[in-house]
């Protein structure tokens, strides 16, 4: 199927808050991903489940999802996720 984008489109999906968003954390050692993931979130109430370890076993991933008030709450978690030592990729 081919979208073809026109002026009439927002260039930007609109979400509205509060709403879950979930986060895919990518990184070598699963222990400090979870870590990342308590380091993160904090007090703040989310869910966690372990995604998948690459065919080599260089590379694991979690999912984290929680609810999000607002658009600068949840570019803050991704920032914070992006920003720390263990993590390779977020998503």
């Amino acid at each position: 199927m081919l979208i073809v984008k026109d002026e009439s489109m927002p260039t930007e999906p609109t979400i509205e808050y509060p709403t879950r968003w979930g986060f895919k954390i990518i990184g070598r050692s699963a222990d400090e991903l979870h870590a990342c993931i308590k380091e993160v979130m904090g007090e703040k109430e989310h869910f966690c489940s372990y995604g998948n370890t690459t065919s080599k076993g260089n590379y694991h991933s979690y999912n984290a999802s929680c609810i999000v008030e607002s658009k600068e709450e949840r570019d803050r978690i991704f920032r914070l996720f992006s920003e720390h030592e263990h993590v390779k990729v977020v998503i």
